[in-house]
């Protein structure tokens, strides 16, 4: 399979490309720094090609031929605080990236254009649901990131006119090596200052990193596949599990809480994202068969950690 991928530099992109490339197939890799990917991942099966996904450009032809296409690219929602500057930029790269890929997509003719757009969407589509499960099938929020994730999918879906199969994956907080929650969470707990965040009654829908290249893997082989898929675990649980989960993990304790006033000083309007409460269930993967690797948090945070 060839498949070109955006976002590849990025915490979960790095590790697709390695488990495509570990898989044999052909990858094309969008990056903006052409110099610096090609040090980190040499590979005969491997062509970078060096381009911004929310612009127009020369990349946008090699598009062409791939089989499927994986879009992961967007600004971090937690790169920095939010100011409004940085709220267009979380727009702009979303929603100027859906729109350049079809842009690369409408001219291409059957035979060179891919059958599969995997999409990177998030439960934020969902906005804060306090302890309701939630399901695909639920309605949209109407906070700030519940906008942009209606507006990320809608703009994607363009392409549904060209008989591209669509997979909107809507990914949970990431647990991984080197990134994600994790990377801010652990130093506090390993100084001994650790501690759930707010009042942490709130639900947290996490997922470990092997389990988003997991879903992305077997939404490519399932050519039936279409929509909206739950990048979550199975089992969701509340903050002052996970912060004490993660200080028995570390042998750490985990009583120090984050009050909320100080949190939304720190970071202001993200702080209402951060205290959302999301209690995602995966339905349709677990009802279409998809066997998740870290069911369950102590595991995957041991899987990690060790």
């Amino acid at each position: 399979m060839k498949v070109f991928v955006t976002g590849a530099t990025g915490f979960v992109g790095q590790r697709l490309l390695r488990r495509l490339l570990l898989r044999g197939d052909q990858v094309v890799a969008l990056t903006r720094n052409k110099r610096s990917m090609a040090q980190s991942q040499p590979s005969d099966r491997l062509l970078i090609v060096e381009g911004d996904p929310a612009k127009p450009g020369p990349w946008q032809e090699q598009v062409a031929g791939c089989d499927a296409v994986v879009t992961l690219a967007g600004e971090p929602v937690f790169g920095e605080r939010w100011s409004s500057a940085f709220k267009d930029r979380l727009v702009e790269s979303r929603i100027e990236g859906a729109k350049q890929m079809c842009e690369a997509l409408a001219p291409l003719g059957p035979q060179e254009r891919p059958s599969t757009w995997i999409a990177a969407s998030a439960i934020g589509y969902y906005g804060s649901r306090g302890d309701e499960p939630v399901g695909e099938s639920a309605l949209a929020g109407d906070d700030f990131l519940a906008r942009l994730c209606v507006r990320w999918e809608t703009e994607t879906r363009a392409a549904d006119s060209l008989g591209i199969r669509q997979v909107f994956l809507r990914i949970g907080i990431v647990l991984g090596e080197g990134g994600g929650m994790l990377a801010k969470m652990v130093p506090p707990f390993k100084a001994f200052v650790g501690g759930p965040i707010g009042s942490g009654r709130q639900f947290v829908s996490w997922i470990h990193i092997d389990d988003v290249i997991g879903l992305i893997e077997w939404s490519l082989e399932r050519s039936t596949l279409r929509g909206a898929i739950n990048a979550t675990a199975p089992q969701p649980v509340r903050m002052t599990e996970l912060a004490q989960t993660l200080g028995d993990v570390l042998h750490r304790p985990s009583k120090l809480a984050v009050p909320e006033l100080a949190l939304r000083a720190a970071v202001g309007e993200a702080a209402a994202v951060i205290l959302a409460s999301q209690r995602v269930l995966p339905e349709r993967a677990l009802a279409e068969g998809y066997a998740f690797k870290h069911p369950e948090l102590r595991a995957a945070l041991r899987s990690i950690l060790s």
